[in-house]
């Protein structure tokens, strides 16, 4: 058992490997990174795959954009194949205020470089030929987006965090942090203590009880997600978009010779089940039948339930804490976590050196919420 870090990192997804990875090869010694089951094991492993710039928030923006370009260089970097697959996302539009609404986000995406932009029916189902344009008003496209594998995204930032001489510790459950005033002074494993005086939250859907081992109040919540996928389709485009109807949330992607689809369900009680279940198929079918009626011919194989991580603006947790000394997270992505998890390594890890980072991430401090300065994102899946 290690018995003290330089840094402690909470949380082996996506993005504790991505801080442990950038600490590390930032030249940071003893980075300790602490996983309680396997990595990828919680919210990671279910994610939909999804890689995307196009977002409402200028912030969200610039952290996508910079982890585009970090997936895109991720086989050379870090010799891992992570199935990627830039194939653009497209949000279909059905309703004027939505079309407002993109029209101003394309704007903003293409002033920061983002090559999105909106266009009409006929050419989105040129692009995602199973979508009828019935009631379809426009489309917002984006070729640089895409999708690719969670898991070896995961695998790849923890085999290179290791190359850099960080240490991965797997089922190890944190179950306290002790303090000395405002001061960090250890971890507390099922397996033992870890001494350090800083501390990185990355527990996903578990950080609102880390953030109360120290007094910091992470206004994180768990939410049910689910996914299906299906048999094979004959035919499939091999650069078909993501596809989003916006309106309904239905989505879907290529998953090997069939498609991964889901959507949110607004009856979904925030908590911490994963167990599938098939009252949300009546709504789906009926976003199925409305926006690509070609899915409702075919067969589920397969699926599974993960957690998002809500917060009250459905906007990320980025920062250090004010009243607990060395006390940083990177937490409540509300969906678009793993699309993230490149950019805000690196935030993190100039966080934590003093650096500036390569966006000021100030306005997602968990403090915006007691100032009454939410930052809400609208492009939410």
């Amino acid at each position: 058992m290690t018995g003290r870090a330089r840094v402690v990192v909470i949380g082996g997804g996506v993005m504790g490997t991505s801080i442990a990875y950038h600490l590390a090869r930032a030249g940071v010694p003893d980075v300790v990174l602490v996983e309680r089951d396997e990595l990828a094991s919680g919210s990671t492993s279910r994610a939909a795959g999804g890689i995307r710039a196009q977002f409402s928030d200028e912030l969200n923006i610039q952290l996508g954009a910079r982890s585009l370009e970090a997936f895109a260089r991720f086989g050379e970097e870090l010799d891992q194949d992570i199935g990627l697959h830039r194939v653009g996302y497209l949000f279909l539009l059905s309703a004027p205020e939505e079309v407002a609404a993109f029209e101003d986000g394309v704007r903003l995406q293409n002033e920061l470089g983002v090559p999105s932009r909106l266009i009409d029916p006929a050419e989105a189902r040129r692009l995602s030929p199973l979508i009828t344009t019935d009631g379809l008003l426009a489309a917002a496209f984006s070729p640089d987006d895409g999708h690719c594998t969670p898991e070896s995204v995961v695998q790849g930032y923890a085999a290179g965090a290791r190359r850099y001489g960080a240490t991965v510790l797997r089922h190890r459950e944190v179950t306290g942090i002790e303090t000395r005033g405002d001061e960090i002074t250890a971890v507390v494993t099922s397996q033992g203590r870890i001494a350090t005086d800083t501390v990185v939250c990355a527990a996903g859907a578990w950080s609102r009880a880390v953030g109360a081992m120290v007094g910091v109040d992470l206004p994180v919540q768990p939410l049910r997600r689910q996914i299906a996928v299906t048999e094979a389709v004959p035919g499939l485009p091999p650069d078909l978009p993501m596809t989003i109807d916006f309106t309904t949330s239905l989505y879907f992607h290529t998953e090997g010779p069939g498609l991964l689809l889901g959507m949110s369900d607004p009856d979904e009680i925030p908590g911490f089940a994963t167990s599938t279940h098939d009252r949300w198929i009546p709504r789906l079918s009926e976003a199925m039948e409305r926006r690509a009626p070609a899915l409702l011919d075919l067969r589920r194989t397969g699926g599974w339930a993960g957690l998002y991580e809500i917060t009250p603006d459905h906007n990320a947790l980025i920062g250090e804490a004010r009243s607990c000394s060395r006390f940083l997270y990177a937490t409540g992505f509300s969906g678009h976590g793993f699309l993230q998890g490149p950019a805000v390594g690196e935030v993190v890890r100039d966080l934590y050196l003093g650096r500036v980072p390569f966006v000021d991430i100030s306005p997602l401090s968990v403090e915006r919420f007691a100032a009454d300065a939410p930052r809400p994102e609208v492009n939410l899946v």
